[in-house]
């Protein structure tokens, strides 16, 4: 079995960067890296909804016993 490791973080946003640019370009590189993440917004919101309903006692007698 191959031993694994890991590469440096600046080595590896460098490789990153390099394979983006040859395979997409500069500007749609940039357009790519400046993309917003809109997934963080959606599990906040999933999540307080999932609050929203909960009934804190009954869930702390679940957890807790």
């Amino acid at each position: 079995m191959k031993k694994s490791h890991y590469i440096g973080e600046d080595q590896l946003l460098k490789k990153a960067i390099n394979i983006l640019m040859e395979k997409l370009g500069p500007v749609e590189t940039n357009r790519f890296l400046s993309l917003p993440a809109k997934k963080r917004i959606e599990s906040v919101k999933r999540h307080r909804l999932w609050q929203s309903g909960l009934d804190k006692d009954s869930f702390f007698k679940e957890v807790f016993g």
